[in-house]
């Protein structure tokens, strides 16, 4: 008996099985491009080993010109195939299934020979595009065919087609890309020309034996985006072309809406998926913000999807179907969508991982092999570092104490999960907990750690966290406070200057501008102040974002000169900025603290 028998349920496609309803979704790690395969075909083994019923890769290019930048990974060569046969064997042998994901960057291609529908320039790439003639339309059919022939001679399973994210393909689907009066612009058939024949030529040319998944832009967040009428003729000619699966694909990269981060509401944009449920035939996939088992067995119990994607849940804890599927569901180590070190290490041109699992995508050089020798080790601190160091220690086989002068572990994960917009954390402290008493931690509560009680100890590691600069400002009638009191309650004005604009700054700025119920945890309170309407209503999805008024009025100082925040994180410091402009905060930079 299992608490997730819909989860867990194989799904029959006909000419193959899945082993369960989870689909790892795509995600790219930078691993590719550092041309050591082998590790690439550990990254996906282990997930593979981990009982995921179908991987995703990263996106894989089917020519130069349609790479996200120059030298990303493609499918092109010879040697392309030969390195692939390597993942793909790998993964094979540990039971799982893997699909080449084929993404044309287009106009979001980093590069100077970029191509798209129209020659308009996107917001976030710094290259025009070229538009093609009709004759490099038919060479992009082409490499998009040779590209799932190499792919099925890699030993791949299938491909899923990116048709979503604002992405090439969808480039050619809405008039905000696509200003042709061809045969490939213009009316909706014009525009849905090019996907549909994709999916037909890449049928024709694979059989009826191979998994063809297509990325399917359900709400593209931009003006001028797709109706839903348009989404839904889209797919039936899609799945009329040959996809055996579709799966949901959620705003354009350029959105002004967020789609994925830790203040998106968990499962936001399934109803547009069960939308789609029952206007096609074939299977149909959630994703976006779903990180647990139990909300995506209430998906599938709900009749939202058929499948759920998940993809940075993976990088968490690539057991997570497997401990599901074991009764350890409280093990899975939860992924708290802050992006940090994944997709910002992806944008730097970094290795990506996980900041709650640092072996991921680095599980070659990160290994908690069991110790040659037991030792009693003594952890000082139980705040996130010193509690991981204790786990991992004992998952070894050291006999391990944690001490902790609070009543509580934690440390400053307590603060992050009174954020609004940060509520993930509490999951994460509750498996922190969960894995200290699973690993037998001895945990020591109210004990401040001297020399007296670290005697006999063979090693000790200390993790006792930071304290808050102390700017040196007199604190006349008390009105100077910490972030540290900020965030455990104190009694805060109406007026207040935050000094310092880091992610601390801007965090007490989020808990000081919000009343009452998070958006985070309200999704019609979150689609009303960032502005998503239904694209069976509104082109693209997009209305007028209407914000909560704050309750106070926010000013946010730092000393350098210059815009405020750029310490945050790449993919997500626009969404604290945007955030904190619509609540009125007043940023300002350049000021001396006197």
């Amino acid at each position: 008996m299992t608490d997730y028998p819909r989860l867990l349920a194989p799904l029959d496609l006909g000419f193959t099985t899945l082993r369960n309803r989870v689909l790892m979704g795509s995600m790219h790690t930078g691993l590719e491009e550092r041309g050591d395969w082998g590790r690439v075909a550990d990254y996906y083994a282990r997930r593979a080993a981990g009982a995921a019923g179908l991987i995703v890769t990263g996106g894989i290019a089917p020519n130069p010109e349609g790479a996200v930048f120059p030298g990303a990974a493609a499918m092109i060569t010879a040697q392309d195939v030969a390195n692939h046969a390597r993942v793909t064997a790998r993964v094979h042998a540990a039971g799982g299934k893997i699909a080449m994901q084929i993404l044309h960057a287009g106009r979001y291609a980093y590069g100077k020979d970029c191509v798209s529908a129209s020659a308009i320039k996107s917001p976030i790439s710094p290259f025009a595009p070229a538009a093609l003639d009709a004759a490099g339309i038919e060479k992009q059919i082409a490499d998009f065919v040779q590209a799932a022939r190499l792919a099925r001679e890699a030993g791949y399973d299938g491909v899923e087609i990116m048709g979503s994210e604002g992405y090439f393909l969808n480039q050619f689907l809405v008039r905000h890309t696509n200003r042709r009066d061809d045969d490939w612009g213009g009316a909706y058939k014009n525009r849905m020309r090019l996907p549909v024949e994709v999916v037909v030529r890449v049928r024709a040319a694979l059989g009826a034996d191979f998994i063809l998944i297509y990325r399917l832009s359900l709400i593209d967040l931009v003006p001028e985006g797709s109706t839903f009428d348009q989404v839904l003729e889209l797919a039936r000619a899609v799945e009329a072309a040959g996809a055996t699966i579709l799966n949901s694909g959620i705003g354009w990269h350029e959105a002004r809406v967020p789609t994925i981060a830790t203040s998106v509401p968990r499962a936001a944009f399934a109803w547009l998926t069960q939308k789609l449920m029952g206007e096609v035939g074939v299977p149909v996939i959630a994703s976006n913000r779903i990180n647990n088992p139990a909300l995506a067995e209430e998906l599938l119990a709900a009749g939202v999807a058929d499948m759920v994607s998940m993809a940075r849940p993976f990088l968490a804890d690539p057991d997570f179907v497997a401990k599901a599927a074991q009764g350890r569901a409280d093990e899975i180590a939860p992924c708290i969508a802050c992006n940090q070190a994944c997709l910002d290490h992806t944008f730097s041109g970094k290795i990506a991982s996980c900041l709650v699992n640092p072996r991921a995508a680095h599980e070659t050089e990160i290994t908690d092999a069991p110790a040659d020798v037991i030792k009693r080790i003594a952890v000082v601190g139980a705040g996130p570092a010193g509690m991981a160091a204790a786990i991992t220690a004992a998952a070894r086989g050291h006999r391990v104490t944690l001490f902790e002068k609070a009543e509580r572990v934690g440390g400053q994960l307590h603060l992050a999960a009174v954020v609004p917009g940060k509520e993930e954390f509490r999951g994460l402290i509750r498996w922190f907990e969960t894995m200290l008493e699973r690993r037998g931690v001895e945990v020591r509560l109210g004990s401040e750690a001297d020399v007296r009680t670290l005697a006999g100890f063979d090693a000790v590691i200390v993790a006792t966290g930071v304290t808050p600069r102390d700017p040196g400002i007199a604190n006349e009638g008390g009105r100077v406070l910490s972030y540290l009191d900020v965030l455990t309650g104190a009694e805060v004005g109406a007026r207040v200057a935050i000094i310092g604009a880091g992610g601390i700054g801007f965090d007490v700025a989020e808990f000081l501008t919000h009343t009452g119920e998070s958006p985070t945890e309200n999704l019609a309170l979150w689609r009303v102040e960032w502005g998503v309407g239904d694209p069976a209503e509104v082109a693209g999805g997009l209305v007028a974002p209407v914000p909560a008024p704050s309750p106070r009025q926010v000013t946010l100082l730092q000393r350098k000169p210059g815009g405020l925040g750029k310490s945050l994180g790449r993919t997500t410091g626009w969404i604290h900025r945007a955030s904190l402009r619509a609540k009125g905060v007043q940023m300002i930079g350049g000021v001396a603290y006197d």
